[in-house]
């Protein structure tokens, strides 16, 4: 079975991506920052958030031995931090400083390579830092890339819908056209390599906008020619599937969508029995039978629904029985895998966790209340999360219940509550500053808030793609991006920006009423 063992709360947007190393997850977010927590216990690290971008953060991963960890971001980046002290190591800009939208590091941690909105590839030699290539598919949004095994090619997934694999010159070497109706929007390869004198096989997954995910066979000939077969369509999800990913030993593989549901399947056992079965019968196997025993075996495992917005991240510890899911309702939930579980008996959880499952269901509803309405014990599990366990029994003897909380000044806690320290009153009122925000902006209806700062917006304008931003940032994006929509990725006709006096209205009365 798959359990629930802790919600995360830090984001203050939606999260868009989240990534495991041997000993840290990391996260990132529409709200501009990255961070990190410690596997044991789920605690952050001293150093998160990692804040250095200027817009939206799409993905993040892991170098594979964990020491690095790269982001990229709506402001056309892909940063390189270390993960031994949170510093910036490099900053890679992307060709055309379009909005990088994915990025993904090769197995033997030699490469690096960033997709954009404009259809652009960036292949990067990592120790370096240098750019090594770059490539180009017009029209299209470059939104999935995954590493083979090998690290010798990767393929990408875009808005179009296609499927192409890539090498490491940057030349293409196969296209798979309409993958999936609608777009791609996540790609990964199994971790395993299959082959024999003529033929390397590698098994990949994707997902897009047709509801489906899909396992493909990308076979490598021995001529050096690309085939690529689609093994099997998996159909659990009745909405668009935004993300998916196997687990480290390839048996696995979860999937998260626009129906708030995470589908956990296993992803290696009905071919392996297909194998099996027409080699002790003599029968030839070939493609058509692979499928067509696949389409017969295929298995669901778990459906889970405890996220209440899309789901838009997944991620497989590679040491842990742990999966990580990120979502539009801003949190991140880890589940553990269970003993019984193909690929996965008889692992367990490393340490012990600082959250127990009853703690982790408290949290989780405490999250769906307003601060306004937080109990005095909600008030004291907040303290415990932020690390100022020695002011609970002073509030419980104040009643600050989540009221009290908002309103608290540093006179009142000097005079009324007795903390001494200015170093911690200090920390006490930044962490109610950020409830405060977080409560100003829940609920904010989606057209009040700017498409590329995601924060609401104080002077509205509406450019010629038809969309309204925030003024300021509309400016910035126009003299930086070449004139192009951060909507569309359309050219902009005219950089005339006219004020949307009606939105201005209608977010000041919001304003008022909350």
């Amino acid at each position: 079975m798959v359990s629930l063992i802790c919600t995360l709360q830090d984001h203050r947007d939606d999260v868009n991506w989240c990534a495991f190393s041997a000993q840290l997850l990391a996260t990132c977010s529409g709200d501009k920052t990255v961070r990190l927590y410690n596997t044991q216990d789920f605690s952050e690290l001293s150093f998160s958030p990692l804040e250095g971008h200027g817009y939206s953060v799409h993905c993040c991963c892991f170098s594979p031995c964990g020491q690095f960890l790269a982001s990229c971001s709506t402001d056309a980046t892909t940063m390189v931090w270390s993960m031994a002290t949170g510093e910036i190591e490099g900053v890679l800009e992307h060709p055309g400083r379009s909005p990088v939208r994915i990025c993904a590091f090769s197995p033997d941690s030699t490469h690096l390579v960033s997709g954009a909105s404009d259809g652009s590839l960036a292949l990067w030699d990592f120790p370096s830092k240098q750019l090594r290539g770059t490539s180009c598919v017009s029209d299209t949004t470059m939104v999935a890339c995954s590493f083979s095994p090998c690290s010798q090619m990767f393929v990408t997934g875009s808005t179009y819908g296609d499927l192409r694999v890539w090498d490491l010159h940057m030349n293409q070497c196969h296209a798979e056209k309409n993958a999936h109706d609608l777009g791609v929007t996540c790609c990964t390869f199994a971790p395993s390599i299959h082959s024999d004198s003529q033929v390397v096989q590698f098994h990949l997954a994707s997902c897009g906008q047709d509801n489906h995910v899909k396992i493909w066979a990308i076979n490598k000939m021995s001529s050096g020619a690309f085939r690529v077969q689609l093994l099997h369509t998996l159909t659990g999800h009745s909405a668009p599937v935004l993300t998916c990913a196997y687990s480290s030993d390839g048996q696995l593989l979860v999937s998260g969508s626009v129906d708030k549901t995470v589908t956990v399947y296993d992803a290696v056992s009905p071919y392996y029995t297909t194998v099996s079965m027409f080699n002790f019968y003599m029968i030839p196997l070939t493609f058509h039978n692979v499928l067509f025993m696949l389409q017969k075996n295929a298995v669901l495992l778990y459906t889970l629904n405890q996220h209440e917005r899309y789901v838009t991240a997944c991620s497989f510890s590679p040491t842990s029985p742990l999966i990580a899911t990120g979502s539009m309702d801003k949190t991140v939930n880890i589940w553990k895998v269970e003993d019984g579980c193909s690929g996965h008996a008889g692992k367990s959880l490393p340490g012990q966790s600082s959250l127990t499952s009853c703690e982790a269901s408290t949290s989780t509803g405490r999250s769906k209340l307003l601060v306004s309405d937080w109990s005095e014990q909600d008030v004291s599990v907040w303290l415990l999360e932020e690390g100022l366990e020695g002011l609970v029994d002073t509030f419980k003897t104040n009643n600050i219940d989540g009221m009290e909380l908002l309103t608290l000044t540093k006179e009142m806690l000097a005079s009324e509550l007795h903390i001494e320290s200015v170093g911690l009153r200090s920390k006490v009122l930044r962490k109610v500053e950020e409830l405060r925000s977080e409560s100003a902006c829940a609920g904010v209806p989606d057209e009040f808030l700017c498409p590329i700062t995601r924060e609401l917006m104080r002077e509205p304008v509406l450019a010629a793609d038809g969309y309204s931003y925030e003024r300021e940032a509309i400016t910035m994006w126009i003299n930086t991006k070449n004139r192009s929509s951060p909507m569309t990725n359309l050219p902009l006709l005219t950089t005339l920006l006219t004020p949307n006096h009606t939105l201005k209205m209608a977010i000041a009365r919001w304003r008022l009423s909350h």
